[in-house]
């Protein structure tokens, strides 16, 4: 049996047992399959993502950083690597590989909004404002941005542009705008409603 034929059944049967609920099964086909063909592409990704929701995070980062290197102008490869960096608390790694995704993909939303955070979360404040902004330009109606940003403007001492970026918010999210004002402390009387910044 050819390799191309052998790869085509263990695909198959890993799809197979996704559809039947039985993950370890089809990493197992995904790992006959990179035992096969070491850099498999779809096999790195697959095994990634399984063991990303068995909670094998390490194992899930090394695989996408393998596919990084193996596919570096993909950038859903290089924002997978960075969330799994962020969720484990490796901010320093995540940064590069979210700015990368974005290099490559300047509508990846999830992207922006993910480098965003992680500036945030190192206190990189002015960085994190562009990449939240970035973020509520490609999706004005999310509210996960806009409440980032606030946060952000917060953080930098610039509460007046924190309340516009809430009044903002409050036209189309009033719940998560009332919710953010009080965690925020913010008193929306002190200035008038104005467009985001």
């Amino acid at each position: 049996m050819s390799l191309n034929l052998q790869l085509a059944l263990l695909r198959l049967r890993a799809w197979a047992f996704i559809v039947l609920g039985k993950p370890e099964s089809a990493r197992a086909c995904f790992q006959d399959m990179l035992v096969l063909k070491p850099e498999h592409p779809l096999a790195l990704a697959s095994r990634a993502h399984l063991d990303a929701q068995a909670g094998r995070t390490e194992q899930a980062i090394l695989d996408l950083h393998r596919l990084t290197e193996l596919e570096p102008a993909q950038a859903a490869h290089w924002f997978n690597r960075a969330f799994l960096l962020q969720a484990a608390g490796r901010l320093e790694e995540a940064v590069p590989c979210f700015e990368r995704a974005t290099q490559l993909n300047d509508k990846l939303d999830q992207a922006w909004y993910g480098l965003g955070l992680s500036l945030l979360q190192l206190h990189r404040i002015d960085e994190a404002v562009v990449a939240l902004k970035r973020n509520t330009e490609l999706q004005p109606m999310s509210p996960y941005g806009w409440t980032q940003l606030a946060r952000a403007h917060v953080q930098s001492a610039q509460p007046s542009k924190a309340r516009r970026v809430v009044e903002h918010l409050r036209g189309f999210e009033p719940k998560v705008a009332e919710a953010l004002t009080r965690e925020l402390k913010l008193d929306l009387q002190q200035e008038p409603q104005e467009t985001p910044a």
